[in-house]
């Protein structure tokens, strides 16, 4: 029986259009389904850079103006993969035009641009889908397969980090092709929206909404020059970020990031506390899930580490074989699986865009608390199914 094709085109080829392209390709390798991802064409604004790319991850046609590539009809879903001031633009008229959407985070520079999104999709009736991949690792998977299961209990504490060290130089400018996560017009914060939206979708996936947020921020470089003008200007971006908040559960919730640890290149961390099982995952060995179970016997209590590569783990039995670990990339991969999922069984897939909405509301209460230096509560984001029209398949 022939597959039905989804055809994709790509809006940005950097490297998050790198991470997107490898997962198309691998959907089709690994994981059979009744569709077959296209790479049917990239889009960019260096032609030459462009066509380099396509000819590379195997797109069989290019574009150098974004508008082009969504009006045409041999494009079934839209992925954006372009900075954070590009995104709404670029969703709404893809929604405009009919075409299942996959959207890099963050959803929109602040909630209210994230509203808009999500109120385009709705109206047209189209798949979308938000790539916060890291809920999408298998060891990730399993804690929330724990935790649904009712195995922590009572939940008491959440705790998140996200380390890095890149811009602590003085020296480095704002703005322009690479830099452009410094330029607070075009990313819309700094950390907070960067690094910290990945901890807070996570933190809601596993743990549930966020009622109240106080935090601080700080900018270490306060002028940088700036690539685009030339001219020395004033950093607009939070470099660190530090917040704790209330969970609508009950649990206290504590959660880091910067730019400034020296020593860190993405050390990205969470920890989950409940009354019966605590739960521990790091980034840097991202295919074992730490675990520490009250109900084992005293002599055996402790914490143990889960290599999680067995075939009845989440994701793992489409790969290797057991103690063979995954990756980076295949976050990327298991999040296109479940926009496939998704289309198959008509019940949707996640992260989409009401829980990209979500962390954008959680993202706005931390930077205005920050501001304000009070304790701001979160708005929090309506959840109902999406009507779709009647040649889509994903509610």
């Amino acid at each position: 029986m022939a597959k039905k094709q989804l055809r994709i085109g790509l809006i940005g080829y950097s490297f998050m259009g790198r991470a997107h392209s490898n997962a198309f390709h691998q959907v089709n390798h690994f994981f059979p389904s009744s569709y077959e991802l296209v790479p049917q064409a990239v889009c960019g604004r260096d032609e030459t850079a462009v066509r380099a790319f396509a000819e590379k991850w195997g797109y069989k046609s290019i574009e150098t103006d974004w508008k082009k590539l969504i009006a045409r009809a041999d494009i079934d879903v839209i992925d954006v993969a372009t900075p954070n001031n590009l995104h709404a633009e670029q969703v709404i008229a893809a929604a405009k035009a009919g075409k299942m959407i996959l959207c890099e985070k963050p959803l929109g520079l602040n909630g209210k641009e994230a509203e808009k999104m999500l109120a385009a999709v709705k109206k047209a009736g189209v798949a979308n889908m938000v790539w916060y991949n890291y809920r999408r690792c298998p060891a990730v998977v399993l804690a929330k397969n724990l935790i649904d299961a009712g195995k922590l209990g009572k939940v008491f504490h959440y705790r998140a980090n996200f380390l890095q060290d890149w811009t602590i130089s003085p020296d480095l400018p704002q703005g322009g092709t690479g830099l452009w996560r410094l330029d607070v017009k075009v990313a819309g914060s700094g950390v907070t929206g960067d690094l910290l939206a990945h901890c807070i979708d996570t933190a809601l996936w596993l743990n549930g909404g966020i009622k109240d947020v106080s935090a601080m921020t700080e900018t270490f470089v306060k002028q940088r020059k700036h690539n685009i003008t030339g001219k020395v200007e004033r950093v607009g971006i939070d470099d660190a970020c530090i917040f704790h908040c209330h969970f609508n559960n009950g649990s206290l919730g504590q959660f880091e990031s910067t730019r400034y640890a020296r020593g860190h290149k993405a050390l990205y961390t969470f920890e989950i506390n409940g009354e019966h099982m605590s739960l521990k995952w790091d980034l840097h060995d991202l295919h074992r899930l730490q675990i520490f179970d009250h109900s084992d016997e005293g002599q055996e209590r402790g914490w143990k580490s889960i290599h999680v590569s067995d075939g009845d783990h989440p994701y793992c039995g489409n790969w290797w074989v057991p103690g063979l670990q995954l990756g980076y990339e295949h976050s990327f991969v298991h999040a296109m699986v479940e926009f496939v999922k998704g289309l198959e069984s008509g019940k949707g897939c996640t992260p989409n865009f009401e829980d990209g909405l979500a962390t954008d509301y959680v993202v706005d209460a931390v930077l205005a608390s920050a501001k304000s230096k009070k304790w701001i509560k979160v708005k929090q984001a309506l959840r109902h199914r999406v009507p779709l029209n009647s040649n889509q398949t994903c509610p």
